[in-house]
């Protein structure tokens, strides 16, 4: 295939295009600086973009079969007024943007495989949420679904949609578990708020799989929860994540602490959870290749 990829600078990113590539594809990547992405992955074709401000440029998906659309600004960070401006245009704007690009061409690629979210749920205590759930309240949630509206103008083109809402992705280059790492390597690890809430993570590995099988399916499309089977709480993650360091992982890390350092609207995010399953996934064939943490963990470790 020849696949375009946003966001293929980042560390998703980064892992599909060296999956794509070991393969065999040809990948296009949108960037705001080409020549910085070139010099990390020359096998890329580097197109600019600047996604809140313009469509990007048809020429770029010259002869592309497939799409997949992981750019947004990070979330986690402290929600100031401007932040929070940047978290939902990346993903409304910049979909729009994007979309706006595709419905236009003249040879369309077969497939936009778009990521999203589980914030969409928001905080769902113990309860078990599938696709099929309703969304939830907050900042987080709203982002998520005016990101997925925006996906949804897709519509009617002609191509595949899919709508990949990710979990927290395992990786220590970055995302969820990387800032994690310094403390627990420490001996000074261990459960946010309690513990409580439930955590519904995936191996990078898997996240970059789903995405793969996601663009080859033709029976896969509308949203998937790219999660893995096997959710638990943050006290029993805190625990895996020291076992697999070798170090402990008991101490308690108060909610207002994640205040301090993000602010208490983003706190609040992280002091919830939901308990999420990958159930279309599961039926439309997907295989898990780490569906259970301790390995997931061991693999990574």
């Amino acid at each position: 295939m020849k696949v375009l990829v946003t966001g293929a600078s980042g560390f998703i990113g980064s892992a599909l295009c060296d999956a794509l590539l070991v393969r065999g594809d040809t990948v296009v990547g949108l960037t705001r600086d080409p020549g910085r992405a070139r010099s990390t992955n020359p096998s890329v074709a580097w197109h600019a973009w600047e996604p809140t401000l313009e469509r990007p440029p048809a020429d770029a998906f010259e002869g592309v079969d497939g799409v997949v659309h992981l750019l947004g600004e990070k979330i986690n960070q402290r929600w100031t007024d401007a932040a929070k401006e940047r978290i939902m245009e990346s993903r409304r704007t910049g979909t729009h943007n994007l979309v706006g690009t595709i419905a236009s061409l003249e040879r369309k690629p077969k497939v936009l495989v778009s990521q999203s979210a589980i914030g969409i749920y928001g905080d769902r205590g113990d309860a078990i949420v599938d696709e099929s759930a309703d969304g939830g309240e907050g900042f987080d949630a709203e982002v998520v679904r005016e990101w997925e509206k925006s996906a949804h103008e897709a519509d009617g083109t002609g191509v595949r949609l899919v709508v990949v809402r990710t979990g927290h992705v395992l990786d220590p280059r970055g995302g969820f578990l990387s800032p994690q790492l310094t403390p627990f390597k420490l001996g000074l690890g261990g459960p946010l708020a309690g513990g409580e809430q439930y955590l519904s993570w995936i191996h990078i590995e898997d996240e970059v799989g789903i995405l793969l099988w996601a663009l080859e399916n033709d029976e896969v499309n509308g949203v998937v929860n790219a999660t893995a089977p096997n959710p638990v709480t943050n006290r029993a993650f805190s625990k895996a994540l020291g076992q697999a360091l070798g170090r402990p992982a008991v101490v308690p890390v108060p909610g207002f602490t994640v205040d301090l350092i993000y602010g208490r609207e983003f706190g609040q995010v992280l002091r919830g959870g939901q308990r999420v399953m990958p159930r279309r996934a599961l039926d439309l064939g997907y295989e898990f290749k780490h569906p259970e943490l301790d390995e997931a963990l061991a693999d990574l470790f």
